[in-house]
Formats: structure tokens, C-alpha cells, sequence
């Protein structure tokens, strides 16, 4: 059974860290609070530890990616999130990018369509600190109908479009944060839904995310 221990060494590399991200532009001390509360050696695989609070991505299984720090924060400063908002994330992966939404105090619905995955993140017990956070298996494209319309929508793989039916499951003044483009870079995008047929487009920094598919994979 793995311990979870988070030392004076770990706290202090993660202040590192936290300073690194706030000069590389982030300004929204909440968000950097979270970062900082939130052990990420714990969403890594052991042999990772000593390098957890790197701002870097990591292999977390699957062909998936644990994001690198500063574009956690960064998608959750664009998300411009209130308390207790409802928030759709698309690609729970390791379940960090999650905890991070749950520590800013909004009510998190994320969805994993890889199963093992999922059923890694059931059995994490760190999750447990965070009730407002439900986990779903599923296809991100369809997202969650039966629990919109949310507040915010955050995209956690590169999308080729913005899927419609995501738009769709946005209430009207709501935000969505999708990073949209090829293989190799994206552009972050910030859509706000002024009406059902009427959106905002803003365009911000590029990135490079792993694809966004369809389906589920069991």
C-alpha cells in the first residue's frame, strides 16, 4: 500500500514552483493558492517524486499526460471561476487539473473515457478530500446532458473544432476554455455564450495538448 506523505522538502519545492508559474504570468492568486495546497507528487507514479513539482507534464499511462503546472493555471485563471459554480471538465487523466477546480470551491462534474484511468482515479484517496468533485466514465464529446446547463466547460485535450453539443450544455453567460487545433499546437480559445446561437471567441497563448477523441475506451 503506497503512503502518502507530504514533506517539508515537497511544501518547499511547491512554493518553487508556484513562484515560477506566478512569474511566467499567472496573477490569480487564488489559483496560485490551490496549486500550492495541493501535493502533485501524489498524482504521480513514485519513480516521479523527485521531479513531481518540475513544470513539466509526466506520463501518467495510457498515452496521457498529467499537465505541466503553468497550464493547469493557466486554463483555470481563463475559467474566471466563481464559488460554487458548476464546472465540466473533459479529461480527468490523473485527476489533478479536478482538484485544482474543487480547491477554487466550485462543484466539478470531469469525465475520463479511458477505463483504467477511471478506475485508478476510484481507488486514489486523496479524491476524498474533495467531494464536490463527481467522476463519470464517459465520451467527452457527449457530455454531461443530463446534468447541464454549466456555469463553465474546461477542455483538457486538443480538439480539432469546438464540439457543438459542449456548447450546447453551456448556460447562457457561461464560459468554455478548449485548446483547438492540430496534432502539434494549439490555440487556447475562451468562448462565452452570450445566447443560444450567439458566442464570443477569444483567442490566447498556443499549447500542445494530446488529441481529444471520441468514445470510450474500456
Amino acid at each position: 500500500m503506497r503512503r502518502y506523505e507530504d514533506s517539508y522538502k515537497q511544501k518547499g519545492l511547491r512554493r518553487q514552483l508556484v513562484d515560477s508559474i506566478r512569474q511566467k504570468g499567472i496573477t490569480d492568486e487564488n489559483v496560485l493558492t490551490a496549486i500550492n495546497n495541493i501535493p502533485r507528487h501524489y498524482f504521480l507514479d513514485t519513480a516521479f517524486e523527485g521531479i513531481a513539482y518540475e513544470d513539466r507534464a509526466f506520463p501518467i499511462g495510457e498515452g496521457q499526460t498529467i499537465s505541466q503546472p503553468y497550464t493547469v493555471a493557466y486554463q483555470s485563471q481563463l475559467l474566471e471561476l466563481k464559488p460554487f459554480e458548476k464546472v465540466l471538465e473533459i479529461g480527468t487523466g490523473s485527476a489533478y487539473q479536478a482538484c485544482v477546480l474543487a480547491e477554487l470551491k466550485v462543484n466539478v462534474f470531469t469525465i475520463e473515457r479511458q477505463k483504467r484511468l477511471f478506475d485508478l482515479i476510484k481507488q486514489f484517496p486523496f479524491k476524498s478530500k474533495y467531494p464536490t468533485i463527481r467522476f463519470f466514465y464517459g465520451d467527452g464529446y457527449e457530455g454531461l446532458p443530463t446534468y447541464a446547463p454549466f456555469d463553465k466547460v474546461l477542455v483538457t485535450a486538443a480538439a480539432p473544432q469546438i464540439p457543438e453539443k459542449l456548447l450546447q450544455q453551456l448556460k447562457i453567460g457561461g464560459k468554455m476554455v478548449i485548446p483547438v487545433g492540430g496534432q502539434e499546437v494549439q490555440r487556447m480559445l475562451r468562448i462565452t455564450k452570450i445566447s443560444d446561437t450567439e458566442y464570443d471567441q477569444e483567442m490566447f497563448d498556443n499549447f500542445s495538448f494530446v488529441p481529444m477523441l471520441a468514445g470510450k475506451k474500456s
